[in-house]
């Protein structure tokens, strides 16, 4: 019997900025959403003050460890490789 929890839906949201070294860091911790559409709509205004945003979701199952294939939703720039 599998008693681990139903899969989740992340929701996330990172802009990038500068890091005076020729590369980006990010701006801020990454920002979780409830919906695709507001991850999207906050991406989308983040991308006039930053060089690179991107918003992407996946399921998971963090109680057990398992996180599915992130979807990009939106990406604005050459947003670096995040694992």
């Amino acid at each position: 019997m599998n008693n681990s929890a139903p899969p989740t839906r992340l929701i996330i949201v990172v802009a990038f900025e500068d890091d005076g070294e020729g590369g980006l860091r990010p701006a801020f911790d990454p920002r979780e959403f409830q919906s695709e559409s507001r991850a999207t709509n906050e991406a989308r205004l983040l991308a006039a003050s930053y060089p690179a945003v991107i918003a992407w979701s996946r399921e998971a199952r963090p109680d057990i460890g398992e996180y599915g294939p992130p979807t990009i939703l939106f990406q604005h720039g050459d947003v670096p490789d995040m694992e």
